[in-house]
């Protein structure tokens, strides 16, 4: 059996990964590669899966923990991919507040899985928003410092950092910060993208295409401040089905939705590491996206013609409990449904993610 390049692209809650793979997995399919995805979150109904099925390439998710802790599932997903897909190209992404890939995942599966998978150089994509406040001796991120540990360690295992989303950034800006990150990672391959336009995807998937040597580095982590910088975070994700009496452009509700949830989760000063919304149609979809509490809300995708149904996902990862982060979704989708949109909350789960428990845990690079 031929191995299977498996490339994970790792990164801080909001930094664009799901983009990238959804960017990456059409063209590899456009060169003629099958190409199948793994997702990873804590809770089911994860708008990423929906996003990547888009891209009509095969997608599995991980579900109720990140791939360190549910390695088993993570294995076995790969493996009915390869049983139903044969596929050339594998893309995972493991859940944006997990740290530590290199050693629980990444040599784990160099060892165990060596013959079915040559595991490619990890990514770690960084937004410049974050990456300034990773580099900031001081804490003005809005999140406890143990989250901002749970990222500055993502950066410190990475063998290439990605800055991602460059085009917000002017050229002297770019430059600037691009010093700032090589001088503090000088061990790692430093990239600049922008995951929106496309700029700079190809000679990052030519540099990990090109092979490499997967988690260059065993780091020193400290679990007690990962499990408290994972805790503090509210985590939801929940489905909602929408019924219109007549037909209804959904995008226009989309944004009022997106930045309903904004305004609400700001009015009680909860920063938000990522609010995503996903509303499908017979016609098209519209993806919502914010990933921080001081940018405005962005749009992608397009519904071809007004209709009556609907069907919305919400995930968000949010400073603030899971029971007031459930209860200000509720809150907000039925005042912006208001008196003339019907809506059934079909499931809801709302989390503190737990403690991660890796399957594996090597204390050093295979």
């Amino acid at each position: 059996m031929n191995q299977v390049k498996l490339i994970f692209v790792g990164g801080f809650l909001g930094a664009g990964k799901t983009t990238l793979l959804g960017t990456v997995a059409k063209k590899l399919a456009s060169e003629g590669k099958r190409v199948g995805l793994i997702t990873n979150d804590q809770a089911d109904d994860l708008v990423d899966t929906g996003f990547l099925k888009q891209t009509g390439s095969q997608v599995k998710e991980v579900a109720g923990g990140c791939f360190c802790c549910r390695f088993d599932d993570l294995v076995n997903a790969a493996e009915k991919l390869l049983e139903e897909l044969k596929p050339d190209v594998l893309l995972g992404e493991p859940v944006g507040s997990c740290t530590d890939i290199s050693a629980t995942v990444l040599q784990p599966m160099k060892e165990l899985y060596g013959d079915w998978f040559e595991v490619a150089p990890f990514s770690v994509l960084a937004d410049p928003h974050r990456l300034r406040q990773a580099l900031s001796k001081d804490n003005d991120s809005g999140f406890p410092d143990n989250v901002l540990y749970i990222f500055r360690k993502q950066l410190d295992e990475a063998d290439v950092i990605v800055m991602n989303k460059v085009d917000l950034l002017s050229p002297a800006e770019l430059d600037a910060l691009r010093n700032d990150v090589s001088t503090a990672y000088p061990d790692a391959t430093i990239l600049t993208m922008s995951g929106l336009t496309g700029d700079g995807v190809d000679p990052w998937l030519e540099l990990i295409q090109a092979g490499g040597q997967a988690g260059k580095r065993i780091l020193d982590v400290d679990y007690d401040r990962y499990a408290d910088g994972e805790a503090v975070l509210g985590w939801l994700n929940a489905t909602v089905q929408l019924h219109a009496p007549e037909p209804t452009v959904w995008t226009a509700f989309t944004e009022e939705l997106i930045g309903a949830l904004k305004v609400a989760l700001g009015d009680r000063e909860a920063e938000i590491a990522h609010l995503k919304t996903l509303l499908t149609t017979p016609s098209g979809s519209i993806t919502a996206n914010v990933t921080n509490s001081a940018e405005a809300p962005s749009l992608r995708g397009s519904i071809a013609e007004p209709c009556r149904d609907a069907a919305l996902i919400v995930n968000a990862r949010v400073h603030i409990s899971p029971e007031a982060l459930e209860q200000i979704v509720r809150d907000t989708v039925t005042a912006v449904c208001g008196d003339s949109i019907e809506e059934e909350l079909a499931h809801v789960q709302s989390l503190s993610p737990g403690r991660p428990t890796p399957v594996h845990r090597y204390d050093s690079v295979i």
